[in-house]
């Protein structure tokens, strides 16, 4: 006798090796053994832990008259704010933003003094202060072909200096100035901040 009609005299036919009853009892309606330890399923739809649909709407409105509720407090508070202590300037950083303002404030001050030295020699200021010191070094026995005159050449060169001194000396003043900071702020504390929302 096979395999196949074995299981069909004891009520179960066999598929490869798992067992499978054709008999429908209260039990097991849809005809599958479980492994041993496994629960049976439901067997009504009341059985079935589902959450009640009334608490969801119920939920959701409580939840938004939550959020309502804290908008209107920290309304009624105002803006946030926070106190801080600036403890630490770092030397590099500020060494290289002074040095980027200290460019842009050397070219602003070379395009400035072109456009005043052209609007004042379109006046004929010049030309006057240059007679001025001619008569004076004159008087005074000196040479006139010595004579100094202010030029276009000269008033740019001297600014292009002054402009590169400024330089120096504003990217060494800041980056000498953020060390003391961070030794003064190790001894007494640092600057306070109170930063603040807008309202």
């Amino acid at each position: 006798m096979t395999e196949a009609q074995v299981g069909g005299a004891s009520g179960n036919s066999v598929v490869g090796q798992t067992p499978v009853n054709d008999s429908n009892t209260d039990d097991n309606p849809v005809g599958y053994t479980r492994p041993p330890g496994m629960s049976a399923p439901p067997t009504s739809p009341d059985a079935v832990s589902t959450p009640p649909v009334s608490q969801g709407p119920a939920r959701v409105a409580d939840a938004v008259k939550a959020a309502r509720a804290a908008v209107s407090a920290a309304a009624g508070r105002g803006p946030r704010r926070a106190r801080l202590h600036l403890k630490r300037v770092d030397p590099w950083s500020v060494m290289k933003f002074s040095f980027a303002v200290s460019v842009v404030l050397f070219i602003v001050m070379i395009v400035a003094t072109t456009v005043l030295y052209i609007a004042l020699d379109a006046m004929g200021v010049f030309n006057s202060v240059n007679e001025l010191l001619a008569s004076l070094i004159g008087a005074g026995g000196g040479d006139d072909e010595v004579s100094f005159q202010f030029t276009a050449k000269g008033v740019i060169l001297v600014s292009a200096l002054l402009g590169l001194v400024n330089m120096v000396l504003f990217t060494a003043l800041a980056t000498l100035g953020a060390f003391i900071y961070n030794v003064c702020a190790d001894l007494v504390g640092g600057i306070e901040l109170t930063l603040a929302e807008k309202e």
